[in-house]
């Protein structure tokens, strides 16, 4: 990785990933939830409001609702926060990301990475909020990518495969 680096840390528990996410003050908390992988999280999101937003654009039927993805602004003392990592903490529902800007302005460069061009020019979609994903692409970037992945992201927070606390960050 040329602008970037990997971190593991053991001995999991919601506290140490809760210290993970909320260690910086300056940098807002978000994640990308997969609704594909997370029953009912749609009601979730209503009753608990979070700041969130779909990153589909438009009005999308029940059916592609229900599994499209959203990112969400968490916040240390919320409920849903807590929910999502007691629950979804190696469960891959999500990928979490830490940055100095607001929810608009990462729901517009999430958009951007929705869609890829296979080889043989077919449009596809690519499911980066997966950490099963992001953790063995984002090793893959040369440094061009890398800036472009990253963008306005300080870090990106996954779990691994032993569901331990896996980070990346750009160099300083």
């Amino acid at each position: 990785m040329s602008e970037q680096t990997a971190n593991v840390a053991s001995a999991v528990s919601v506290d140490a990933v809760m210290q993970r996410l909320f260690a910086d003050p300056a940098l807002s908390t978000f994640v990308i939830l997969d609704g594909a992988a997370i029953p009912d999280l749609l009601p979730k999101l209503e009753e608990e409001s979070p700041e969130y937003a779909c990153l589909y654009r438009g009005e999308l039927e029940p059916d592609l609702a229900e599994c499209a993805p959203y990112l969400v602004r968490l916040t240390s003392d919320s409920a849903f926060t807590r929910w999502v990592i007691t629950e979804g903490w190696g469960n891959n529902w999500g990928i979490f990301a830490q940055a100095a800007t607001d929810i608009n302005t990462l729901r517009r460069h999430f958009r951007g990475f929705l869609m890829v061009v296979s080889p043989e020019g077919k449009r596809l979609y690519f499911r980066y909020y997966d950490p099963r994903v992001l953790r063995e692409y984002l090793p893959t970037c040369n440094e061009e990518e890398t800036r472009t992945v990253f963008g306005p992201i300080m870090t990106y927070v996954c779990e691994d495969i032993k569901t331990e606390i896996l980070t990346f960050q750009t160099d300083p």
